[in-house]
């Protein structure tokens, strides 16, 4: 951090109740969003208060630095990127302040789809519903006039603002509404001068702004000085909405909520030309639809190739589609629209070739589902062209779209550049996103000209180069030549509110608009695959940059450069409110630096020599790593598939590799030897597990929280009981044979566990090798970043592990991160056949049981339990893609009810709920689905994973199992199961 943003940060945490933070690692973090631009601010500024922002905005006034405003950082143009002073509101100003019979009143950065959760209590809603309603801020909403999908039905949100109070650029705090431009009783304020000012301006420069209105149904260019002043009155608020931050800083607002409606259906229509789906379109959306939107076949093709759900529901020939929605009292109501609408356009008119309809609340997410993700789904494109958002947002009147759609097409054609596109064809709105690659000198240059041809056609036809996603630095550089003399109008607005230019400069109006493609996003050039002869083994030069880092992981085919540039900055990952698990971090802890774009931005920053190579060194970067938890959501569910923590558990080995493990870290990263010590001492080590002091002494020592429930050592381990068994002999047999891979718990902590499974697989005609040692799959090494501890199990492992799959035997474990280790870790730490093969021929036991079901395999002989039990899903069951196999199988137990505990991660998630430091926010992450399980009707809990079942124990006094143990027990292999007892105290019932 350089002395001067070492003393704003000095100034401002003596002023702010809120976080302040100038050094590199965070200014970086907020230097990018989901544009292609990059600018470092000068600090972040984190407000809890109006007052923080006042004294903010005063300090940045003083010492003439610009303030740039923030919420989820979703925008795609840079609207709210600058080198001044980031105010991120997203963090502590989020609250819903009140809420009356047809408003709401809120802090901006409360999330789009958090409010309408709030709101749905009171059977209201807030219409407009941009694509990133669940991860953007009402703030940023209101900064762009944020509209959506939903247009046709709740126009934009400037149509349901009714008051904004907002920082002015001098510190004082404005409530912008509509109010009188003459009145006798209210007294002379700033607000009425401003008032005055602007209705002024606007009189006499009315001939220039009716001229030189856009005919378009929206528009978001310049500032909106078209219908604010009427009857004597004049509406600052709508003024100030999609402003972008350069007029104020609005720090609350409160708008209007229509009902919700009652009920809803959708169709979607797929036709053989592009113009025709446009002019069904059209047709469509004069025919009462709440939303019409087109998807060209590009975006098809890829929706169908990246999710097997839309190859069914796509038709190969199709080369557009139109989603339309309609609304209605009734279902019956709803069915006939959508019916009409089909018949006209399908049948009478025969544009479309086939459609289909959905009523049902399932059918109409996927249908959603296909439309709002596809954009994002791009970035899982192979190779370093990118689907770029520069000219992403242009709308031309609607009537002239399906003739537009053609006149776009040609300039592409002309440039040689290919682009796939979507629109709100109701608006007459267009989404388009060249193919581009940001690390090619010639496409820069091309981006530049084919902007400025697309946007004259544009212009040609009387449209706006921007319909609601704001000018930002991608437009403002067009928007004097889109607007003409009405371009002064807008820089008298800015000279009456901003006259320091202080507030978000160069957006919307700039005495020097930056160029199209200065400030570009640095991405790192494609590997040329020539070897360096100065680079050691495992060494890699990153990003053309000098430098020289040591990888820790394998990556060849998946490059570590093209991995951290292609999560695009959507913001996805910062899904708090929403069906997807994604990062539970982030869901308790809603910060930037806890998002798995954050890290992202930061390995690139690294990668690309914008942070020091040194920064993998620093507990500040470490500290940011550890926020992931390896839990694989995020890799999951990221449009992009973008692998965070595969770039997380590199950048903590490269922090190890320089520093090594804390005793406390290295013990438990390798918990085998832990439980190995552990059972020498059997009799002292489960007593301490239970002895206040000790466990005080443990906490201290071994950071292990004292108020965590620990499991109990097994008198006699696995292993031995094997021996007895002679199960640790491999057989001659040719007929079906696993080898059981028991990792630490099931081998150490819960033989019973192991027992049930091999009783399970030789009910079942299956025989059972377990090898005749002890074995972990290093999972915590890995997750801790300790490689090197990581590929000495992983070697011993596979040496022994391929050996038995070349003999005939398939693995199975009865831990799911066992299994994750296998098939996904180990391949990304050694680079070897053998690898692969295991990889490959390793299965997670419910799973192995399950397809053994599919293909009538599985003994079906079960005893019936009367039951009620409730399963939760482990991250890294799920991480495996194989569905949910374990409920799968106890549903097969006749008599036994099983309820899906669908909340989310259970905040276990390994090691990191057995820390002190993280023991409150591990609780507070399985907070939901501890409260599903003190459920009285639930029996006890189900779960594959051990960890899950710790938290799952540890707020409530019901056992969990695993699968395998009902599956034994129904079997009448196990009777020891019936003892664990209910909530209730009564046994499980077998019938």
């Amino acid at each position: 951090m350089d002395k001067e943003r070492e003393r704003i940060q000095e100034d401002l945490r003596g002023l702010l109740e809120g976080d302040v933070y100038c050094d590199d690692l965070f200014v970086q973090m907020y230097a990018s969003d989901a544009s292609i631009y990059e600018i470092r601010p000068m600090g972040v500024v984190r407000p809890r208060s109006v007052a923080d922002v006042v004294a903010c905005v005063e300090y940045a006034a003083e010492n003439n630095i610009p303030i740039h405003a923030r919420g989820s950082g979703t925008g795609v143009a840079g609207e709210s990127l600058g080198a001044g002073l980031m105010v991120d509101f997203s963090t502590h100003m989020r609250r819903v302040l009140e809420i009356n019979e047809d408003t709401v009143r809120f802090q901006p950065g409360i999330v789009l789809a958090q409010l309408n959760d709030h709101l749905k209590r009171h059977d209201r809603l807030f219409g407009p519903d941009p694509a990133t309603r669940r991860v953007t801020t009402m703030g940023s909403v209101l900064a762009v006039d944020g509209g959506g999908s939903h247009w046709p039905a709740y126009g934009s949100a400037r149509d349901h603002v009714v008051k904004l109070q907002v920082v002015m650029a001098d510190g004082s705090i404005l409530e912008a509404e509509r109010i009188p431009l003459e009145s006798e009783t209210e007294p002379p304020s700033r607000r009425n001068e401003l008032a005055r000012r602007v209705s002024d301006l606007i009189r006499r420069e009315s001939a220039v702004i009716a001229d030189h209105r856009p005919k378009t149904a929206v528009n978001r260019s310049g500032y909106h000085v078209y219908d604010i002043v009427s009857d004597g009155h004049i509406d600052l608020a709508r003024l100030l909405v999609g402003s972008e931050g350069t007029l104020g800083l609005i720090t609350e607002a409160t708008v209007r909520t229509p009902p919700r409606p009652k009920q809803r259906g959708v169709a979607l229509l797929y036709f053989d030309r592009l113009e025709s789906a446009a002019q069904g379109a059209l047709l469509a959306s004069g025919m009462g639809v709440s939303a019409c939107d087109l998807m060209d076949r590009r975006l098809l093709s890829i929706s169908r190739e990246i999710d097997e759900r839309f190859d069914l529901l796509v038709p190969n020939e199709a080369e557009a589609m139109v989603l339309v929605e309609v609304y209605g009292d009734d279902v019956s109501d709803v069915r006939d629209q959508l019916n009409q609408l089909v018949s006209r356009i399908q049948r009478r008119k025969r544009l479309a070739f086939d459609s289909q309809i959905a009523l049902d609340t399932e059918d109409r997410n996927l249908f959603w589902h296909l439309v709002r993700r596809v954009i994002p789904r791009l970035y899982r494109l192979k190779g370093s062209i990118r689907p770029l958002p520069f000219v992403e947002d242009i709308a031309v009147p609607p009537k002239l779209l399906p003739d537009f759609l053609i006149r776009m097409q040609n300039v592409f054609k002309e440039h040689q550049v290919t682009a796939t596109f979507f629109s709100h064809v109701a608006q007459g709105q267009i989404h388009v996103r060249p193919f581009l690659n940001l690390a090619d000198s010639e496409d820069v240059r091309r981006m530049q000209d084919l902007a400025t041809q697309l946007y004259e056609q544009v212009l040609d036809v009387g449209g706006t180069i921007s319909g609601e996603h704001g000018d930002g630095l991608s437009r403002t550089w067009f928007v004097q030549r889109q607007h003409g003399p009405l371009y002064e109008v807008f820089r008298g607005v800015k000279r009456i509110f901003d006259p320091q230019n202080i507030l978000n400069p160069g957006k919307i109006v700039a005495d020097a608009p930056q160029p199209l493609t200065k400030n570009l996003r640095p991405v790192v050039a494609p590997n040329t695959g020539v070897a360096d002869p100065g680079l050691e083994e495992g060494e890699t030069v990153a990003g053309g940059v000098s430098m020289k880092i040591s990888l820790q992981l394998i990556w060849e085919g998946q490059s570590i450069e093209n991995t951290a540039r292609s999560c695009n900055g959507c913001g996805r990952c910062r899904t708090e409110w929403s069906i997807e698990r994604m990062c539970p971090i982030f869901r308790i802890a809603p910060r930037e630096e806890a998002s798995p774009r954050a890290k992202g931005n930061l390995m690139r920053a690294v990668l690309t020599g914008s942070l020091e190579q040194d920064a993998f060194a620093t507990d500040a970067l470490k500290s940011i790593a550890d926020l992931c938890v390896n839990c694989h959501q995020c890799r999951l569910e990221c449009p992009a598939e973008v692998d965070i923590p595969k770039l997380m558990v590199e950048c903590k080995a490269q922090y190890v590799a320089t520093n090594g493990l804390k005793p406390s870290e290295w013990l438990l990263a390798r918990p085998d030897i832990l439980a190995a010590y552990g059972s020498s001492l059997l009799s002292f080590s489960n007593w301490a597990i239970g002895n206040r002091p000790m466990r005080w002494l443990l906490e201290k020592f071994a950071g292990i929280a004292q108020g965590r429930k620990l499991p109990r050592l097994a008198v006699r381990n696995f292993i031995r009981v094997a021996h007895r068994r002679k199960l640790c002999r491999p057989t001659r047999s040719t007929g079906i044979k696993v080898l059981y891979f028991a990792d630490v718990y099931a081998t150490w902590y819960d033989v019973q566990l192991a027992e049930s499974l091999v009783a399970v697989l030789e009910h079942n005609g299956i025989e059972v090798y377990v090898p005749p040692r002890p074995l972990h799959s290093g999972m915590a090494a890995v997750s801790a970043g300790a490689t090197d501890a990581a590929k000495r199990l992983a070697e011993g492992n596979v040496k022994l592990l391929a050996d038995a799959v070349r003999q005939g035997y398939h693995i199975v474990t009865t831990e799911p991160s066992a299994a994750l280790c296998l098939t996904h870790e180990y391949p990304n730490l050694l680079d070897d056949d053998d690898v692969r093969l295991v990889a490959r021929n390793t299965s997670e036991a419910c799973n192995y049981l399950w397809k053994l079901h599919q293909h009538g395999e599985l003994k079906l002989d079960f005893s019936p339990i009367d039951a009620v039990l409730g399963y939760h899903q482990p991250c890294h069951q799920r991480a495996l893609k194989v569905g949910s196999p374990g409920r799968n199988l106890v549903r097969l137990i006749p008599g036994l009810a099983v309820r899906l505990m669908d909340h989310g991660c259970s905040g276990m998630a390994g090691n990191y709920g057995l820390k002190r430091r993280n023991y409150r926010n591990s609780l507070r992450v399985g907070w939901n689905l501890i409260s599903a399980l003190r459920d009285p009707a639930i029996q006890c809990g189900v779960t594959e994973c051990s960890a899950c079942k710790i938290q799952m124990e540890q707020g409530t006094t019901k056992p969990t199992l695993h699968p395998l143990k009902l599956l034994a027990h129904a079997y009448g292999l196990m009777p020891d199961v019936a003892r664990l007892l209910s909530a209730r105290g009564e046994e499980l019932i077998v019938t």
